[in-house]
Parts: structure tokens; C-alpha cells; sequence
């Protein structure tokens, strides 16, 4: 996910969407202990994704205070 992304969705949107990476962020944490992961670099991916999301969440809650 890019940032002018998630920028482009509403405070909602971005919620689920964190809730759907923080999932998909589990299942591949298990699939690591497991020894089922064929792609590693999914799990940074997925991590830095729920860090842009957050970031961009927040930002609108400080826009939207101000």
C-alpha cells in the first residue's frame, strides 16, 4: 500500500484496513513458526503498512482537531 493510498481513504476505511493488516501480520507470523512462509520480506512489508496506516490515521485525527 502507498501513502497517497491510504491517504485517499476515510478514518473508517483506515481502521479496517489496519484491522486486515494486523490479521494478515498473525498468519504470517504463524506461518513463520510453522516453517510455511515461502515470501519473508511480506512480513516488513505488512509491518511498515500498519506504520503508514497509523501515521495517516493520526494525522487525520490531528487535522480534524485543529
Amino acid at each position: 500500500m502507498k501513502a497517497a493510498d491510504a491517504r485517499a481513504m476515510s478514518a473508517d476505511q483506515l481502521k479496517d484496513e489496519l484491522g486486515n493488516l494486523k490479521k494478515e501480520q498473525f498468519n504470517l507470523r504463524f506461518q513463520k513458526a510453522t516453517g510455511q512462509l515461502e515470501k519473508s520480506s511480506r512480513i516488513n512489508e505488512v509491518r511498515k503498512d500498519i506504520a503508514r496506516v497509523k501515521t495517516i490515521a493520526r494525522q487525520k485525527a490531528a487535522e480534524a482537531k485543529a
